[in-house]
């Protein structure tokens, strides 16, 4: 199968308020070998979004960059669906693409009315470097250099890594750039750790995954906290009745403790940390390695295998703790459920939480894109959910202002200025806020004599102060 490696640059850390700057993608084989042109887009910023200084700062896109380019947000995603459908099927990968730039591409899909998750869909799979590489380190730490943190633990970030390994990394921060020093990660990781990228290439899909956990009486994962890749060898229990998390139990503690304890104490010793229930993100390229590795590991070495085997053997046998798990992790969901439910969420933040698109909707989504901008005007009202009824008129808005009419162009224009110009600390940036971010790096530029970023925050208040003109007197 062969892989679209990709990477974005984006306005700020939030993917339901910010946007993709920036799309660099490569469609490569299984040794690698370049299979057709890279993709490479930038576009510039959708009205009435605030950029955060320092995301600009460090993907160095100035004013200058973003004024340039013809582009819009809407023209550039549509040229990534596009190319992107064309390279599939594809296992998609990036580093640290499943947390950061997956969240992006599901949300920026899901405001364009396309289709959110593209890179599972139509035998797309998905994975992730970032994991892979702390993953293959944990096993074979000699299989890649590493820069060390003041507490001792290996540090993964891409530059540095690149840089200490030899791998061309000429644009950190750009998104192509990106791109080509994850592909050269992904080679280290094959060509050392082999074994790791074998178990990879099983688990990045959550079928693949929860077949694996179903089928292996014990197997070994990793989870990463506190600066590190921990390991835990675990055997399945149940999968989280809301979730549909694989939920494992970890053969370092004894299971005897464990299977006779009545409900209540059991859901209280469940609470406790360490976790003796440790789920698996099977939508997240989880890497699961052999058993055997598990006598390499503190906590488990010292057990040995055949202690191991009967620990797992004690809980597959126990139908009776695998229901007090799944009717306690129930429990928990619905309690976090029903205090979720009291936050409020705006349109743009509802991926999750509103459902998915009924097919009404989806057709409508395609004729949406079809038509032409005063076609799109009457399809905007024919949406049943209204959450795609707003981003319809959201888009004509950024896209052909024009054909709305004035009082749907003067509430979609006031709405926004609300939100920039609100002083509140809002989960958008802000324009106050904006100015603040960029004295506050002022004082850090300037102590660091660095003239060409002071002369970039320069230009960026000047940007700012045309976003605030703009919507001051809406």
């Amino acid at each position: 199968m062969n892989y679209v490696f990709y990477d974005f640059e984006t306005s700020g850390r939030s993917s339901s308020w910010d946007q993709i700057i920036e799309v660099g993608a490569v469609l490569v084989n299984d040794n690698f070998q370049v299979l057709a042109d890279p993709l490479n887009i930038r576009c510039s910023l959708k009205p009435g979004l605030v950029p955060e200084p320092y995301a600009l700062i460090v993907n160095n896109t100035t004013p200058q960059i973003l004024r340039k380019t013809n582009l819009s947000h809407y023209g550039m995603l549509s040229q990534m669906v596009e190319q992107f459908n064309k390279w599939s099927p594809a296992i998609f990968v990036g580093y640290n693409s499943i947390s950061f730039d997956e969240e992006f591409l599901r949300k920026s899909l899901f405001k364009t009315l396309n289709e959110p998750y593209l890179t599972q869909y139509s035998g797309n799979k998905r994975g992730d470097i970032l994991g892979l590489i702390r993953t293959a380190h944990l096993y074979y730490p000699d299989c890649i250099k590493t820069p060390m943190s003041d507490k001792g633990n290996a540090v993964f970030k891409l530059a540095e890594l690149t840089e200490m390994n030899g791998i061309k990394h000429d644009n950190a921060h750009s998104a192509l750039s990106d791109v080509m020093a994850t592909i050269g990660i992904a080679q280290i990781i094959k060509d050392k750790a082999p074994s790791v990228w074998k178990a990879s290439l099983m688990t990045t899909s959550k079928t693949e995954v929860n077949a694996i956990v179903e089928k292996e009486k014990i197997f070994c994962v990793n989870e990463y906290f506190y600066g590190k890749a921990r390991p835990f060898a675990v055997t399945f229990v149940c999968f989280h009745p809301k979730y549909n998390w694989p939920q494992c139990f970890d053969l370092k503690s004894d299971p005897s403790t464990y299977l006779k304890m009545p409900y209540a104490q059991l859901k209280e010793e469940l609470k406790k940390s360490p976790k003796v229930i440790r789920s698996i993100k099977n939508n997240k390229h989880p890497v699961i390695m052999s058993p055997n590795y598990a006598i390499n590991f503190e906590g488990y070495k010292q057990l040995g295998a055949d202690k191991l085997l009967e620990r797992a053997n004690m809980i597959q046998s126990n139908k009776e703790f695998k229901d007090k798990v799944a009717k306690i992790l129930s429990e928990e969901a619905d309690d976090k459920e029903a205090l979720d439910s009291q936050v409020g969420l705006m349109a743009e933040e509802s991926i999750y939480a509103g459902g998915f698109a009924k097919p009404e909707d989806q057709k409508m989504m395609v004729d949406f894109h079809k038509s032409d901008w005063k076609g799109k005007i009457g399809l905007s009202e024919k949406f049943k959910d209204e959450r795609f009824s707003y981003f319809a008129k959201r888009l004509i808005y950024e896209e052909n202002p024009e054909v709305l009419g004035k009082d749907e162009y003067k509430k979609i224009h006031r709405a926004i200025a609300g939100q920039i110009l609100s002083t509140n600390d809002e989960k958008w940036n802000t324009v106050p806020k904006a100015f603040k971010d960029i004295d506050d790096l002022r004082v850090k530029y300037d102590e660091l004599k660095d003239e060409k970023t002071l002369g970039m925050l320069n230009d960026l208040s000047e940007y700012i102060e045309e976003i605030q003109t703009k919507y001051e007197s809406a």
